[in-house]
């Protein structure tokens, strides 16, 4: 009876990272690889198991109906591994780790990603930092971050090279309960001040569509733009999945289009071990929509 395979951890991670991204170049980025080290690793796994476990063309990767399977134990092997080494090999990872994140990203996606990892490193201390992005960045360079999640272009901006886009969705304009305005004048908009991502992409997407525009109300603050727009101030722009109950999300119809928002990851250069480990803990989870 032929030996049953013993799969190799780093194989099934680089699997599962392809899988999860959809990019052979996006997973060598992510898990700090060369493209071709990727595909020899993806190749040995499939060899090792004798099963194709993706279809690959020049545009696209996609599991098959063995890969599908594959990924459901390959991702739990890979969470129980990382538990296993955050309880037993670094059960005192202890220190301070400086995190600049914008202020929706921090109160809709984060707290769980964050929560999970400070009961596995309870030693560790999380200082969080909420601004705009073009302020994070300027703060980054000043050595003020060990590591910044930046709102960005879907091209990449090249600022920001070396980031490791971590999270992407469709943006929305969003209304009162009454919706939009109907009386033809300019559209009133409640916006961050500059600089800010969505600010520029309200204004550039109403130019390009000839829409008269002004400025109604401007605040830093989510939850205060979020009670104009509710008491019919304006409209503004967030991401899709973060329009609360009760106001309005508009993605077509009369309203011009708004491309995707796209979050990165910047680590600076070198990192302490628990931020480095924070980096890695985040790249993975944000990556998987947790």
């Amino acid at each position: 009876m032929p030996a049953t395979p013993q799969l190799d951890l780093d194989l099934l991670r680089a699997f599962a990272t392809v899988a999860e991204t959809g990019s052979f170049s996006r997973a060598a980025e992510r898990l700090l690889r060369t493209q071709s080290t990727i595909s020899l690793q993806i190749k040995r796994l499939e060899d090792g198991i004798g099963q194709r476990l993706l279809d690959r063309t020049t545009k696209s990767v996609k599991l098959t109906a063995r890969g599908e399977t594959l990924l459901g134990y390959a991702t739990r092997m890979l969470a129980l591994n990382d538990e296993m080494v955050a309880k037993v090999a670094e059960p005192h990872l202890a220190g301070l780790v400086r995190l600049g994140t914008p202020e929706d990203f921090a109160t809709s996606h984060l707290p769980g990603v964050l929560a999970r990892f400070a009961k596995a490193y309870p030693e560790v201390v999380l200082e969080v930092t909420c601004d705009l992005t073009l302020n994070l960045l300027d703060a980054f360079r000043d050595n003020r971050f060990d590591i910044v999640l930046v709102k960005r272009e879907p091209a990449a901006d090249a600022r920001l090279a070396g980031g490791v886009r971590v999270w992407r969705e469709p943006l929305v304009w969003v209304a009162g309960p009454a919706g939009p305005p109907q009386d033809g004048r300019a559209l009133p908009l409640v916006v961050s001040p500059p600089p800010c991502v969505y600010r520029k992409r309200a204004v550039d997407a109403l130019d390009r569509a000839g829409r008269r525009w002004r400025v109604a109300y401007t605040c830093g603050s989510l939850a205060g733009s979020l009670a104009a727009v509710r008491a019919g101030l304006g409209m503004t722009v967030l991401p899709k999945v973060m329009v609360p109950p009760g106001l309005v999300a508009l993605d077509g119809g009369s309203m011009p289009a708004l491309s995707d928002t796209e979050i990165a990851l910047l680590a600076a250069e070198p990192l302490s071990a628990p931020a480095d480990r924070l980096r890695a803990h985040m790249i993975r989870a944000l990556e998987q929509g947790a």
